[in-house]
Formats: C-alpha cells, structure tokens, sequence
C-alpha cells in the first residue's frame, strides 16, 4: 500500500464547499467556540476540512473565500510543519499504548502553549479524541472551561460517543456526513480505475478518501483471498487457525472491519434475498448461499463478539489470540448449522 494521496489546500472538496462557507462565516464573525468537535466517518475528508481551517486562521493574508495564501511566513511555516502557533496532539508513536496520555494535555496548558506567539491565534488539533485516556480527557475539560481568549482548540474523531459528554457538551459539534455516492464517485473519476470505483467506495462504506487511498488493487486481492478463507472455515476446508495467521499478519483493525462487514451481510441475507444494500455486493451469491443455511440468532452473536474485539485490539489485548478465538466461533457457527441441516 502507498501512503496517503496528498491534497492540496487550495480548496475544500467539493462535497465539503458549503460546511467551509459556514466555518469561515463563523470564524469572519467572532462566533467560532474556541472547542470545535469534528465527528464523521473515516474517509470522508473531515481532517482535510480541519487543516483547511486551521491554516487559514494562522495564515497573515487569507484569500476572498477565507483560505490560507499559501505564500506567506505563516504558511511556509506551516508547510514546513514548524509553525509555533499549530500544536498537534496524539499517541506517542513510540509508546505501545495508543492512548493519548495526560502529559501530552498538561503540557500545553503549563508551558503557556494556548498563547500565541506570532500569528493571532494558538490552534491545537487533537486527533483521534477519542483515544484521550481519562486523566487527559479531565485535564482537557478544565481548558475547555476556562479557554485562553485566543486559543482554538479542534477535536476530531470518528467516534464521538467515546469521548466524554462533558467534553462533548463545552465543543461547538460539527458533523460531517458521508457524501452521496455520485458526489464520490464524480471526484474519484479519473483518481482510480473506473472498473473497480463503485466496489471501492462500498468497501469504504462511503468515504472517497478511503477509496482513494487504501483500496489499491494489492489490497483487493488480499481481500478476495481472505474473504475466500472466511467461507472455506464455514464449509470446514479451512483451518481456522491458519486462517486467523493470516487475518493477524495484514493488521487486526482491518481483519475485523471485513470480518464485520461480511457477518453484517449474512445476516442482511439471512433476513431477506434481496436487501437493500451490501457491504460487498461483488460477494452477494457466494454469501447468500451460505446464509441460507446459517442461524440468523447465531450470526447475531458472532457479529457481536467482532464488533466488541474492535475494541479489544484498541488496547493490550493479545490480537492474534482474539483472532484465533473469533475463527474458531465461526468455524463452529458454520459447522454446527450444517449437522444440523444433515
């Protein structure tokens, strides 16, 4: 897989053009809450959106539209990611946890981070929020109470509903949607194959961003081989252990959003031959040949338990032995349906 497809900061895109117009009337207007919450699914350009404005309200001579210049000593600062007034906050990418620690929150508020010191505004983006650990959620919370005048600081997340309410409640919420399929589509025409595009965009349940750029043919094919070892598990051709090897070896997180998405449509199949949408639709016989002869209650509880592994992986639980344990479920759930249909 290649790294994320750079986007220019020139514009917002074009499904995003009037939530840009609304933030930057906002931000002309002195009624931008100095907490913005950024919640939407992955891929759908949320982050770009942030950037977009962060730049601007650093930038020394933003354009008509509020964008930021791109030619001044702010912007080359920020182009340089060297820019004192732009603090961005996450996990520690040497540390094993993916939590984002207290210290990282404490530090802004006792070194006087949130003061700006050469543009007008300080701007702190903390992203994934969600991954705050308790300590530093609390430690953010007084910052948000008492915000410095000219401080900024912009949460993102695609699972706000993790993050605590009262946090949620002192932010100014802005949810992004997913576009609308033609709108996606539309922007990705002439980004990737044509003949794969729409198969893309609904593995990437929508978002263009993930289409574009973790769906390349590599990752296809290592999709079309693991999808085939979920079905030879249920028809007892597969080791089940092997099998999760394999799911642990391309990435947990990835392993189990496809484990997800093909359960989620067993039992979409299980409920009626014809639902109204697929995860994977290139899959639609080969599913609905196998959800005819699965328990609907059964796939329900498996569906579960994946759904709570997502969150498992998140911390230090072992991921191939939830792996192996989920292969195993699954193993059981086809088999067991098939003696009994014998």
């Amino acid at each position: 897989m290649t790294g994320p497809t750079p986007l220019a900061f020139d514009a917002p895109l074009p499904w995003l053009a009037e939530d840009w117009v609304r933030l930057d009337q906002a931000r002309r207007d002195g009624r931008l809450a100095h907490g913005l919450l950024f919640s939407g699914p992955r891929g759908i350009g949320k982050r770009h959106l942030v950037e977009l404005l962060a730049r601007s309200m650093l930038c020394g001579a933003p354009t008509a539209d509020g964008l930021a210049c791109g030619r001044c000593a702010d912007c080359a600062l920020i182009a340089a990611e060297s820019h004192p007034d732009l603090l961005r906050v996450g996990p520690d990418p040497e540390a094993k946890s993916e939590e984002i620690p207290v210290a990282a929150i404490r530090a802004l508020v006792e070194r006087g981070a949130l003061t700006p010191s050469r543009a007008a505004w300080k701007v702190t983006l903390v992203d994934p929020a969600d991954h705050l650990n308790a300590a530093a959620a609390n430690a953010l919370l007084k910052t948000l109470e008492e915000p410095p005048g000219a401080a900024l600081i912009v949460l993102v997340t695609e699972q706000p509903g993790r993050l605590p309410a009262t946090i949620r409640s002192r932010c100014g919420q802005i949810r992004i949607p997913t576009p609308s399929t033609a709108d996606a589509l539309a922007w990705l025409s002439g980004r990737i194959p044509e003949e794969t595009a729409a198969l893309r965009l609904c593995l990437a349940h929508g978002g263009p961003l993930c289409a574009l750029d973790e769906l390349d043919d590599a990752r296809l094919e290592q999709r079309r081989e693991r999808i085939a070892g979920f079905l030879a598990i249920a028809r007892g051709e597969r080791d089940p252990l092997i099998e999760a090897a394999a799911w642990n070896g391309l990435g947990p997180r990835l392993c189990l959003d496809w484990l997800a998405g093909w359960l989620v449509d067993l039992v979409r199949l299980a409920a009626s031959e014809h639902p109204v949408r697929l995860d994977n639709p290139d899959q639609r016989e080969a599913l609905r040949t196998l959800a005819r002869r699965l328990e609907p209650a059964a796939l329900h509880r498996l569906l579960q338990r994946v759904l709570r592994a997502r969150a498992l992986v998140e911390t230090r639980a072992n991921p191939q032995l939830v792996l192996e344990s989920l292969s195993i479920e699954w193993l059981r759930v086809g088999a067991g349906q098939a003696l009994r249909r014998s």
